[in-house]
């Protein structure tokens, strides 16, 4: 039996890119995932593929920036499955521009989705976790969050704050419960859709068709983070294409 099998995964952005991939996979290693993101046909078509492949997969559509929708997603994971195991913070968007264009509302939007929907879902599991003396959470941070380039300085903020809350976290979680950081490269996913400046938006785009690697290269490291023993925490995992400098 796999160590996967029968886990309860919450994961947010679940409707492309790397949520997708690793909702698919830990599917099909017998976890039972229960998905979230705004668009909501889109969250439905995951479902029915997993279900109908034999896994094990419900939804509920969800804006991570929200408190109380992130609330009733984790407590409504619960009335699905009976528990939850894992919460996979996926949720993310990458607005990049030189600060002095000051796209203020795209700032505010990065802040929102990648940092306070990770407090928000930490928030709302961190009870549950505590209560069942067990429970991890995987939170996808970025090579941003290691290493600044001109142009995604407020991403880069924002991941590696991610990075730091994560630690935190690792530090004040009480026994059994787990804290993993994925911070990926260029891998293929919605990412590079998110900017307005058509200079910095083209340059991201070029970066993706050479160097991108499949989003199922993220779900086989949260996959690894997840089986490992109870007593074994993985903290981090760093991962680029091999032909990725920074």
């Amino acid at each position: 039996m796999s160590s996967i099998e029968g886990k309860v995964v919450v994961i947010t952005g679940a409707s492309s890119g790397l949520g997708e991939a690793t909702a698919r996979l830990l599917a099909t290693s017998g976890a039972k995932v229960f998905l979230g993101a705004r668009r909501t046909e889109r969250l439905n078509a995951v479902v029915t593929d997993i279900r109908r492949a034999g896994g094990q997969a419900a939804s509920r559509t969800v804006d991570v920036t929200k408190r109380a929708e992130v609330e009733a997603f984790i407590h409504a994971a619960v009335e699905q499955f009976g528990r939850i195991d894992v919460v996979v913070n996926n949720a993310g968007v990458m607005a990049t521009a030189p600060l002095g264009k000051a796209l203020i509302d795209e700032w505010d939007r990065m802040i929102d989705v990648n940092l306070k929907g990770v407090l928000y879902a930490i928030a709302a599991a961190l009870p549950i976790f505590e209560r069942q003396h067990s429970g991890q959470f995987i939170n996808i941070a970025s090579v941003a969050g290691l290493k600044v380039r001109a142009t995604n300085a407020v991403y880069a903020a924002t991941k590696h704050a991610v990075r730091a809350l994560s630690e935190g976290l690792r530090q004040e979680a009480g026994e059994g419960i787990r804290t993993t950081i994925i911070s990926p490269g260029v891998v293929q996913s919605e990412l590079p859709l998110g900017s307005s400046d058509p200079e910095s938006a083209a340059q991201v785009k070029d970066l993706y068709q050479r160097t991108a690697i499949p989003a199922d290269a993220v779900a086989r490291a949260i996959a690894y983070a997840i089986e490992q023993p109870a007593d074994v925490d993985i903290n981090e995992i760093v991962l680029r294409p091999t032909v990725q400098e920074f």
